[in-house]
């Protein structure tokens, strides 16, 4: 028995190491991403705050058509081509539409859901874009940067297991209050607290960063198509997308239209969510000719098989948006929980050395020169990402 004890503590002393290592080495780099990851869930929220011409005010009475907000937003650009119409993504949001005024990035223009009247207009670098690109990829080129952010799940996962094997008895803690008395303690504790409760969460987000990491080495799903059409006519405002999308809805009663693509060979797609659950909006599609009305095509996110169920399901899963606030709220705060777990994770290991080894540099210094070369790789890849944003997100001109 005494011999299959000490083999058990040399087996947890092993695990800890690990799990040290795997929190502590490119923990500057872990913490940006986790940090912009659970910014972006409510970067859209944080864009109405700072942007006066994103905000509606919401009434009783009828609302605009989407051929009236389509119209509205044409004539606020009339040099520009009409891409993209988004709906509100709440009622106190304006809807979106995204411009193509020949330059490198889109025109926004917004406009009140109610009256259809254009509320103001503003170039394509915003918090939102920011938050996903710097998340995402790091401002680097998507074949470069996803894979170097997505290895982060494998940390995460690693960091998950060994903290279980680690904390004895772990399923005694979800209620045990943290100790007060020095900052070892108190950062041990909460950290122990934050990582039980996110057990699920730390699992659910390295799955879905391991699968983003399993596409963009190859292993992605097909993306459900639509026809292929050459558009003679003029794209539709007005009325006349009204009657395109009347003609639609009576083919898909239930479908919910969140978005519609103007486009150049696949003639008006109406996108949004049906009965599938668990789906991104493309899943749902139907495309319109613009010159006839007829349906070209009409996808439905129950027919997907099961590759590509799974990849359109990451992204409400990654970031919480199936539910609506109430989901991004959940997801918000676990991932500050998880944030913050990647910070004391640090501080545990700087307090713990500082008092084995009695050293007196302090504990940042020691968390720094315990990190090694790690350090210097994470701060230049959060360095590198700040200093490409202005080329990466630079509006439209």
């Amino acid at each position: 028995m005494a011999k299959a004890g000490k083999g058990s503590g040399k087996g947890r002393s092993l695990w800890w190491r690990v799990h040290s290592w795997a929190g502590l080495k490119l923990a500057v780099f872990m913490t940006f991403v986790l940090a912009t990851g659970t910014l972006a869930v409510f970067a859209h929220e944080i864009d109405w705050l700072v942007t006066p011409a994103m905000r509606a005010a919401p009434q009783d009475g009828p609302k605009a058509s989407w051929g009236q907000l389509a119209a509205a937003a044409a004539q606020a650009a009339p040099r520009g081509r009409l891409q993209t119409l988004y709906a509100p993504i709440d009622p106190w949001f304006t809807a979106e539409a995204w411009v193509d005024m020949g330059s490198r990035a889109p025109l926004r223009v917004y406009v009140d859901p109610w009256s259809g009247r254009v509320t103001g207009t503003h170039g394509w670098a915003n918090v939102h874009r920011f938050l996903r690109q710097a998340h995402r990829h790091l401002m680097l080129p998507t074949r470069v940067g996803i894979p170097i952010v997505c290895s982060l799940a494998l940390l995460l996962l690693t960091s998950l297991i060994t903290g279980i094997v680690t904390y004895k008895k772990w399923w005694r803690g979800f209620f045990r209050m943290p100790r007060g008395g020095d900052a070892r303690k108190l950062s041990g504790d909460l950290h122990r607290l934050g990582g039980l409760w996110s057990l699920w969460f730390v699992a659910l987000i390295s799955l879905t960063g391991l699968w983003y990491l399993v596409e963009t080495l190859g292993g992605n799903a097909s993306v459900p198509k639509v026809a292929n059409v050459d558009v003679t006519a003029p794209l539709p405002t007005g009325a006349q997308l009204d009657r395109l999308i009347a003609a639609a809805q009576r083919a898909r009663p239930s479908l919910d239209i969140r978005e519609i693509r103007f486009t150049e060979k696949n003639g008006v797609v109406l996108l949004g969510q049906d009965e599938a659950w668990l789906v991104r909006d493309r899943a749902n599609a139907v495309a319109m000719d613009p010159a006839d009305g007829r349906m070209l095509t009409s996808l439905d996110g129950r027919g997907l098989d099961m590759h590509q169920r799974i990849s359109e399901m990451a992204d409400p899963l990654h970031f919480g948006t199936f539910g609506g606030l109430a989901t991004k709220a959940i997801w918000f705060l676990f991932g500050v929980i998880l944030t913050g777990m990647s910070v004391t994770g640090v501080i545990i290991y700087a307090k713990r050395l500082e008092k084995a080894e009695k050293q007196m540099r302090g504990p940042a210094r020691i968390a720094w020169s315990g990190m090694g070369a790690w350090a210097y790789v994470g701060t230049a890849l959060v360095i590198l990402a700040l200093v490409l944003t202005p080329g990466a997100i630079g509006g439209a001109s």
